[in-house]
């Protein structure tokens, strides 16, 4: 160290940066401690890979199995079973139409009563509360639970993806409230406006472009989640997915499969095209 505080590698840099040779700064300026950090991270690796009980005679045996279907993605059959392969699109379609529409409108009420800056302190803690719960359990564990409660079918899906929604939705929602401008609201404010005034002239038109992106992203979350929740009997293409996949019929899992990702990438160029027109 010399004697203006200043290291033998900070002179060393400042004379390369002098020659037009500049490099970054580390992000941990000793070397001996990013040495024993990474030899410590090598070490918990190998101790984790380690710990891992892996069955190789079981792995041997299911590469068939795993060669058969991803080489099935090569001959997808979409006529064998398009009875159920239709059912099974039309109900993972309609339960997330469904559930999106009724989570985004039970999300805005708790959006608006999650953001500290319009909403008093009783009803922000009792949102946040409510966007807590909502968000604390993955969609699988909770449609396990409305299962058991609504019996199998498209109904417990719906209540699950919606239940999803309300966090999701509301999170975000609340977040954009608490970023807006606050010229609009001390405007509206100073003018005497009601509660219903301020939200609907000072807050809306600052987030709706956003809520509208969140909507459709959402709605494309959820057509993805309908296939994993049906697995646990939720219903939609997620229960014709696992029967197929079940009897070993890996032509018609490919086929869903494939039409799963058609179905999400219409939705990602949709969305993306009315999130430009709304901009």
């Amino acid at each position: 160290m010399s004697l203006n505080g200043t290291s033998a590698a900070d002179v060393q840099r400042l004379q390369q940066l002098q020659q037009g040779v500049w490099s970054p700064l580390p992000l941990i300026r000793r070397r001996w401690l990013r040495v024993s950090l990474n030899l410590g991270v090598l070490a918990y690796v190998i101790a984790a890979w380690l710990s891992v009980d892996v069955n190789w005679d079981r792995v041997a045996q299911g590469m068939d199995r795993g060669v058969e279907f991803v080489a099935s993605f090569m001959s997808p059959d979409f006529v064998s079973r398009s009875g159920e392969i239709f059912v099974g699109l039309q109900e993972s379609l309609t339960m997330t139409f469904t559930a999106t529409i009724i989570g985004v409108l039970l999300a805005v009420p708790v959006g608006l009563g999650a953001a500290r800056n319009i909403a008093p302190a009783p009803v922000y803690y009792i949102c946040r509360t409510i966007i807590a719960l909502s968000r604390t359990f993955q969609e699988i564990i909770i449609a396990i639970l409305f299962v058991a409660m609504f019996g199998f079918g498209p109904l417990a899906g719906v209540i699950t993806l919606a239940f999803a929604t309300i966090g999701f939705m509301a999170k975000l929602l609340a977040e954009d409230i608490e970023d807006a401008q606050r010229e609009p609201l001390e405007a509206i404010r100073a003018t005497g406006g009601t509660w219903l005034q301020w939200v609907n002239y000072a807050v809306q038109p600052q987030v709706m472009p956003r809520l509208i992106g969140l909507s459709l992203y959402r709605l494309d979350i959820n057509f993805r989640e309908s296939a994993v929740i049906g697995i646990v009997g939720a219903g939609g293409i997620g229960a014709t997915l696992n029967t197929s996949i079940n009897r070993y019929d890996y032509d018609t899992s490919a086929a869903i499969l494939l039409l799963i990702i058609a179905i999400v990438l219409l939705s990602e160029y949709f969305s993306g095209y009315v999130r430009r027109w709304t901009q």
